[in-house]
This record gives C-alpha cells, structure tokens and sequence, in this order.
C-alpha cells in the first residue's frame, strides 16, 4: 500500500531524488555528464585571466591598484552570492540554479572582453563568477542527492574535473591566443564556448526534475530552522575551509614569482605552477574516495598539512635547486579542497543540510581567504624578500590542520544543533 500522505512530505524531503522514484540509466548518465562538465568551467574564468592579465591591463589602460584588486574578487564573489545559492535552489531547484549558473558564466566570459572599459569587464566578471558561486555551493548538493552512496567517488569525479579544467586554462590560455590572431580578446572569449557546453545537460535536467527536487518541497527540509552557525562542526568546517582556499590563491597568485625571484626563469616558473595545478587531477580523484570511507578525515587533514609545510620549508631554503618537488609538495597539499568538500558531505545527513553547510562553509571560507593574497604581496613589498611572506604561509598551515581534525571528526550539524537546541532535562 502507498505510505500514508501526511508521512510523503517528510520522505521526499529528507532523501535524495532517486529514492523518491528511481531516475533512468539516461538521467544518471546526463547528470554525471553535467556534474564533470560544470565543474570544468568553475576556474578558466580566473585562470585564464591571469595568464593574460598584462595584456588586458595595458588593452583597458588599468590600473595597477585596480589589476590587484582582480586577485581578490573572485573570492569575494564567491562569498556573497554563495550565501544565496541554497535560497535560489529552494525556490528554483537545484538542477536550474547550476543551469543557470552555466549560463551566468557563458555570458559573463563572452561579454567581459569587449565591454570596452574597466567597469564594464569588472561587472561581466562579477557575472561570470557569480554563476560560479552558484554552482560550487550546489554541486555538493547534487553529488548527495544523486549519488548518495557513492559521495566520495562522485566528489572525486567532480574534484579532478575542476582541477583540469584550472590547468587547462592556465596552461592553454596563451597559445590558443597566439593560435587565433594575438588578441587577448578572442583568447579570453573562447572559454565560454566550453560554459555553453555545460549548459546543454542541465536543461533537461532541469525541467524533468524541478517538480520533485527535496530542496523545493513546501517548508521542511529546505527551511527546517536549521540554525548552521549553531554547530562547532560548521564553524570548524568554515574556518578550514577559508584556510585552504587562502594557500590555494597564494600559491596561484604567487609562486611562480617566488620561483621567478630566486633565479628560476619565466617560462620554467609557469611550468612549476602547471606541475603544483595538475597534482590536483590524480589526487582530486583519490583522496575523495579514501576520505568517504573514513569515520573521521584527521589523519588526511594532517597528511596533507605536512606536506604543505615541507613545501614551504623548500621554498624558504632552497627554492631554486628544489623546485620541482616543492611544486609537488605543494600541490599535494593543495588537495585539501576536494577532502574539504567531501566533508561536506559528509557533516550532514540530509540535502538540505548539506546544502546550508556547503553555502555556509564557502561563502564564509571566501571571506576568510581575501586578505592573504594581499598580505603576502604587501609584506614580499615591505621586507624586500620572499622569506617572511613564506613564514606567513607556513604559519597559516598549523591551524589548517588543528580546525581540519576538528571539522573531520564524526559527526553531523544537524545532531549537533538537535543537541544544543534541546530543552534540558
């Protein structure tokens, strides 16, 4: 017999999609295409600008304070509009939020080169990388509603996806743009080509699952009072969170000029930073599997602060003569973004849960990140050196690891906030 319709509601809401009625082999292939195509097109909107960023400042006659300021954007994009993902996926669904999100980035990449001035590219910017916000809050929720038994392997696909695409702008950029005529122009437009790709799989997906998307269902799961900043688990999370993410833009932002400073030439430099980029492919894959299938993610949170305080030793030591194994050691520990995601995933039980913590998580991670880019440019300019800014980033990496075990422990947000909520006894 059918269950009882005052129990539906809660069912539908609080278990993924495909245990509410089973999804075709069709769906299942076309969401994992869309999961790998999308997170594809979460960093070629950054790094390619970066690989052109000279070209663009002396084609919109920008400002030096102005080109700096871009370094920081991103992030702070990323907090703001993704605090608003899990409200747009509530109202929307989430399958049409990432499908917007697509498209948000497709038109932001196509317009921004040809505005013409730099608001306009600043503002066609800001549109692109609030379709990225959107989607990288979302995708932990799709991973956990689609694939609920698979949320490691799924996370690694979507991990290694996200770090190729990174390497792939980052490495492509300029001889694509040399290949099309010279303009900076045509070589940053072309990567909306591949946001438009993405696109494509998410229209269906959205039009045939918004009716039973739990995140859209009345009240409950997706606006059940579900108080985040309650749990130390979610704060945890947040700050480690926040900490990676400011040694990953570091490390973008900067390490190639370490290299550069310390005799390595140009050409070499961007190799090293291809090489730190690329460990991200392997291991974005694996460590999201291994992590899924232990009760608390501590020793890999330690594993991986380890290395990044050798590689930072390397740096402050030897940077030239051990370069390649510190852009390795380095882009090891720079895998903490996907075990941080995965984690995600796992600190909550439901998809509304994940859905707030992941908002939650990385809109304030991205706000924690902002500063260190900048600080580390303003003390390499005030010491005249690379040896304190690199004790600046080998000191961030302890509490890295202390917050990590904490946010790797077993348990979820949801038990948490039941226990500190609950009337005592």
């Amino acid at each position: 017999m059918a269950a009882p319709p005052a129990e539906k509601p809660v069912r539908d809401m609080d278990r993924p999609e495909q245990r509410q009625a089973a999804p075709s082999v069709w769906a299942i292939r076309l969401v994992t295409v869309g999961i790998v195509l999308a997170a594809l097109n979460l960093r070629p909107a950054i790094t390619s600008l970066g690989a052109l960023l000279e070209e663009v400042r002396d084609g919109l006659g920008m400002s030096g304070s102005v080109a700096g300021l871009l370094t920081s954007v991103p992030p702070l994009c990323f907090a703001v509009f993704g605090v608003m993902a899990p409200r747009f996926a509530k109202r929307f669904g989430a399958s049409a939020v990432v499908c917007f999100g697509m498209a948000a980035i497709a038109a932001g990449l196509i317009i921004r080169p040809y505005t013409g001035g730099t608001v306009g590219f600043l503002v066609a910017s800001a549109l692109a990388l609030m379709g990225i916000a959107v989607s990288n809050v979302l995708m932990p929720v799709i991973v956990k509603r689609w694939f609920p038994d698979r949320v490691g392997s799924m996370t690694g696909l979507y991990s290694m996806a996200l770090a190729a695409g990174t390497s792939l702008a980052a490495a492509a950029t300029v001889p694509m743009t040399d290949a099309l005529g010279g303009s900076w122009q045509t070589g940053l437009a072309v990567w909306s080509g591949l946001a438009v790709a993405a696109v494509l799989p998410w229209i269906p997906l959205a039009r045939a699952k918004a009716p039973a998307e739990p995140v859209r269902a009345r009240g409950g799961a997706g606006d059940d009072g579900l108080r985040i900043t309650r749990s130390r688990t979610a704060w945890a999370l947040a700050v480690f969170f926040g900490l990676q993410a400011t040694a990953a833009y570091i490390t973008m932002g900067w390490m190639a000029q370490i290299f550069r400073d310390a005799g390595v030439s140009a050409s070499s430099a961007g190799v090293l930073l291809a090489v730190t980029m690329v460990m991200g492919v392997p291991l974005g894959f694996v460590i999201p599997r291994v992590a899924s299938r232990l009760p608390s993610q501590g020793p890999m949170v330690i594993a991986l602060g380890l290395c990044g305080l050798a590689g930072y030793a390397g740096l402050w030591l030897a940077p030239a003569s051990g370069a390649w194994a510190w852009a390795i050691l380095l882009g090891i520990s720079n895998c903490a973004f996907p075990l941080a995601l995965t984690m995600v995933g796992m600190r909550a039980r439901t998809g509304a849960g994940v859905a707030k913590l992941s908002a939650f998580a990385q809109s304030t991670g991205y706000l924690i990140s902002i500063p260190g880019p900048l600080l580390v440019g303003v003390l390499n300019q005030s010491t005249g050196g690379w040896g304190v800014p690199i004790a600046f980033m080998a000191a961030l990496m302890v509490p890295q690891i202390v917050i990590g075990v904490l946010a790797g422990r077993n348990r979820t947000v949801e038990d948490e906030v039941a226990a500190r909520t609950a009337p005592a006894s």
